[in-house]
């Protein structure tokens, strides 16, 4: 299992678009992914899960991976978040 902090910086945080580009991408992995804010853990794929976290410009979350592509999960996830989702 890995995990990596990152902050959202693009302007609309990870709500509609954003957040469906960024369950795509996770879905594309074979691992287990989660997103955790705070005390609240949700899995990545699901974009009900994520949007219920209600995240917003600043906000620093912690993507989790577990499986057998797990570092690859993780270094495209936080570089996804990190290009403010430009493909």
């Amino acid at each position: 299992m890995v995990s990596k902090e990152v902050v959202i910086n693009n302007q609309v945080g990870l709500h509609a678009r954003p957040a469906t580009f960024f369950i795509q991408k996770a879905n594309e992995f074979k691992s287990s992914i989660w997103v955790e804010k705070e005390e609240r853990r949700v899995n990545a794929k699901s974009l009900l899960g994520v949007l219920s976290l209600g995240i917003v410009k600043g906000t620093e979350v912690r993507i989790i991976a577990d499986g057998a592509d797990e570092n690859e999960a993780i270094e495209t996830l936080s570089a996804l978040i990190d290009s403010d989702f430009s493909e």
